[in-house]
């Protein structure tokens, strides 16, 4: 399976099932550090197994480019992004 930062993933298990997040980083290929900017704050990620995640196709371009970049990414770049693919 083929994941990315910046990707959008829902939990599948755990206190946060069924929340939407970010893909922020990819330590090795059994865990990923995730982030929605309200509870799971962008300075201190989730850590969370693969097999717990749903993983979408959608990714958010200018946030992985920030992440990538190493450039500055704020709690509400994350939110905002997340709530405009509710609509």
């Amino acid at each position: 399976m083929n994941y990315t930062v910046g990707q959008v993933v829902y939990s599948k298990a755990g206190r946060d099932a069924g929340k939407k997040f970010i893909i922020v980083n990819i330590p090795d290929e059994y865990y990923v550090f995730i982030s929605d900017g309200d509870l799971r704050k962008i300075e201190k990620p989730k850590r969370k197994k693969i097999k717990h995640l749903l993983i979408t196709e959608e990714i958010i371009k200018p946030l992985k480019e920030k992440i990538i970049n190493n450039s500055i990414i704020t709690n509400s770049e994350v939110r905002k992004a997340l709530e405009a693919l509710q609509k």
